[in-house]
């Protein structure tokens, strides 16, 4: 980071989109640990690929509020600041509305998600693949490498062509694991038994 971004994110008001963030704490991930630190790591890595947008970062510190807490009061972003409306927005680009099918959810994002949703989305789920690491179910492991493989990689490829390649490393890593675990070979013996 250069003088002149960190200068540009010293101005950026992150605190009170933290302090929003914390009612995630108690929300537990498949890969343990909290939304709470999810949201972090997802600022971290768009930190890391050198986006110093403000709405954007503001957004990842939030991204998972309203899909995670129900009865979430919106109100409480809208009147954050002159960019909460931006930030909210953004928020709801990147919200699997309750009940709607994640194929649908994910598509949405790929054919009419902004720009800054697609990065969003593409920092996320870099920090969601990572996370698998911690992961014990095979399946899971399984279906999200497919759904990443399938409807991410056309999104990172469109906005960062080096969050793509983290993600094929991410992809063939955890394949490797099935791999290695002999999931693929019991997976492929049952199919067979069938």
């Amino acid at each position: 980071m250069n003088h002149n971004e960190m200068l540009m994110l010293k101005g950026i008001y992150l605190a009170p989109y933290m302090q929003i963030a914390t009612v995630l704490i108690g929300k537990q991930r498949h890969a343990g640990g909290n939304m709470f630190r999810h949201q972090l790591d997802t600022m971290a890595i768009l930190l890391d690929y050198g986006y110093i947008d403000s709405v954007l970062l503001k957004a990842s510190v939030i991204h998972d509020v309203i899909e995670d807490v129900p009865d979430f009061n919106h109100n409480e972003i809208l009147q954050v600041d002159s960019e909460s409306g931006q930030v909210y927005d953004l928020v709801l680009e990147v919200t699997k509305r309750p009940g709607q099918k994640k194929e649908d959810y994910l598509k949405n994002i790929i054919s009419k998600g902004s720009f800054r949703a697609k990065i969003l989305k593409c920092a996320d789920r870099i920090s969601n693949m990572i996370s698998l690491g911690f992961v014990t179910s095979p399946e899971f492991i399984e279906r999200y490498c497919d759904e990443t493989e399938f409807y991410i990689l056309p999104i990172a490829l469109e906005v960062n062509y080096n969050m793509y390649q983290e993600l094929i490393s991410l992809i063939i890593s955890r394949r490797k694991y099935l791999e290695d675990s002999g999931y693929l070979d019991n997976k492929k013996k049952t199919t067979e038994g069938k």
